[in-house]
């Protein structure tokens, strides 16, 4: 369901998303927690029809350039 903040014909655009670590907390530096960031991306493209053009994974936050047929909807669960 498309969000009633966003235009329904401005949903099919491709978007630069930065998505934050909580108080900007070192979430991504240890234990391989990005492992478990990029098989959730993985999924994603393979069952949500996300079509990633480029990304990186920063120590506290990552950044996304992604296209999908409904991004102001978009869920991963």
């Amino acid at each position: 369901m498309p969000s009633r903040r966003v235009a329904v014909d401005l949903s099919t655009e491709t978007y630069y998303l930065t998505l934050t670590v909580q108080h900007w907390y070192y979430l991504f530096d240890r234990d391989n927690h990005w492992q478990i960031l990029a098989e959730s991306l993985r999924y994603c493209r393979e069952h949500k029809n996300l079509e990633l053009n480029g990304y990186v994974f920063m120590l506290n936050h990552f950044h996304l350039i992604a296209t999908l047929p409904d991004m102001a909807g978009f869920r991963t669960t």
